[in-house]
């Protein structure tokens, strides 16, 4: 165990020496930290063994994406979302259903042996984007403000939608007459949204007065300062997950009045959360590199990379591009819009609770899930910086 720790912990420290050179490359770090996990691992020199790691792997993502969230949400620009908000609540309202049916109907056709059932909750599952490996594009200052706000209200909004979604489905699936039959499935949107927006907004602006009244009386600490945000982010979706509420909504909406109540210090009091977010991300990518892979690597078909190529790009781009219809948004932004939903953690979560499930078809679907994930991670990843300058120089044109 300890020589494990020690590989990771040299790894980490040699990577944080080099990240802004790697920002400047081709690759990105959720591809460095899947591929060293793919090289020690059984694939590879056999250092990390294979083992059940579902649990960890699951665990991981939760706090990575419960962070991510928050501290996107908390950064965002209110002036500029409230004045551009058509461009998410169109990709959310619009290109989000349309790439869930798209994806299942997709998904039906090309593997028989899912039912309709389980075929919609592969759209759902890979319908949901990252925050994470979205970051290096939300954060270019290339990206048009309003692009830029509009892909981050988007992450941090729709994986919190799809988790309703996804458990209605899995209800259905399983046959469940009396979730079916009671207006269960109603009062779980009901319970996962709501709820989860309440929690988060109630215990980020409990917090941000408590912290607010503390510092005020001397009693903080500078050191302890730094954890703040992390304690509140980890809280907003931790209390709405044990009240079977959207973790994932809270963290995000606990995450904008957080933003809001700090007004001009957000960026100092999030600081150190983006820097454990940042770990937290490459170590459950280094995890997924030796864990997951490593057990479904030879499992892959034609038919599952076909699939992974569709959703990366029909799925996902034709939905959004028809949303953005009547916006005044060119056809490169348009496009530009489809291609950076990156899937990634929130995927990821999404397979592991259909595999606890144990529906008929959930290895199959893990594996889709799986596959899409790895190819997301590397043509996104590749692909982030040079759009981005692209569509910049699109917009200066148009300008």
């Amino acid at each position: 165990m300890h020589e494990h720790l020690a590989i990771v912990a040299i790894f980490v420290f040699v990577y944080s020496l080099i990240a802004g050179l790697v920002e400047r490359s081709v690759l990105s770090g959720p591809i460095i930290f899947v591929l060293t996990g793919v090289a020690l691992g059984p694939l590879g020199l056999g250092i990390f063994p294979a083992d059940e790691s579902r649990v960890m792997v699951r665990n991981f993502a939760d706090l990575t994406l419960a962070l991510f969230l928050f501290i996107d949400a908390a950064n965002a620009d209110l002036r500029t979302l409230r004045t551009r908000f058509h461009i998410p609540a169109r990709m959310l309202i619009i290109g989000l259903p349309g790439a869930i049916v798209l994806g299942g109907v997709l998904a039906l056709f090309i593997f028989d042996v899912l039912s309709l059932y389980e075929a919609m909750i592969v759209g759902v599952m890979l319908a949901a984007t990252d925050a994470a490996l979205g970051k290096p594009v939300i954060t270019n200052k290339d990206v048009p403000e309003r692009l830029r706000e509009g892909l981050n209200a988007e992450s941090g909004l729709n994986d919190g939608l799809c988790v309703p979604i996804l458990l209605a489905l899995i209800a259905l699936e399983l046959a469940s007459e009396e979730t079916i039959g009671s207006g269960e499935i109603a009062r779980l949107f009901a319970s996962e949204l709501g709820l989860g927006v309440l929690v988060g907004v109630t215990t980020a602006t409990s917090g941000a007065f408590a912290f607010a009244l503390a510092v005020k009386r001397g009693w903080a600490n500078p050191v302890w300062e730094q954890m703040t945000t992390v304690a509140l982010a980890i809280a907003c979706f931790a209390i709405a997950q044990s009240v079977h509420a959207s973790g994932y909504i809270a963290a995000f909406s606990g995450g904008l009045m957080f933003g809001y109540l700090a007004h001009n210090h957000t960026h100092a009091l999030v600081h150190a959360a983006e820097g454990i977010a940042e770990v937290l991300a490459l170590l459950t990518w280094f995890l997924f590199g030796y864990a997951v892979l490593a057990q479904v690597f030879g499992m892959m078909s034609w038919t599952v990379i076909l699939y992974a190529i569709l959703s990366l790009t029909i799925v996902r781009m034709l939905p959004i591009y028809i949303s953005m219809t009547g916006s005044g948004e060119t056809p490169q932004t348009k496009l530009f819009l489809g291609w950076f939903g990156p899937r990634g953690l929130a995927s990821i979560v999404f397979a592991i609770i259909v595999i606890d499930h144990d529906l008929p078809n959930a290895e199959l679907m893990g594996l889709i899930v799986i596959c899409t994930v790895v190819f997301s991670l590397f043509a996104h990843g590749v692909t982030g910086t040079h759009l981005s300058k692209w569509i910049a120089r699109q917009e200066r044109r148009r300008s």
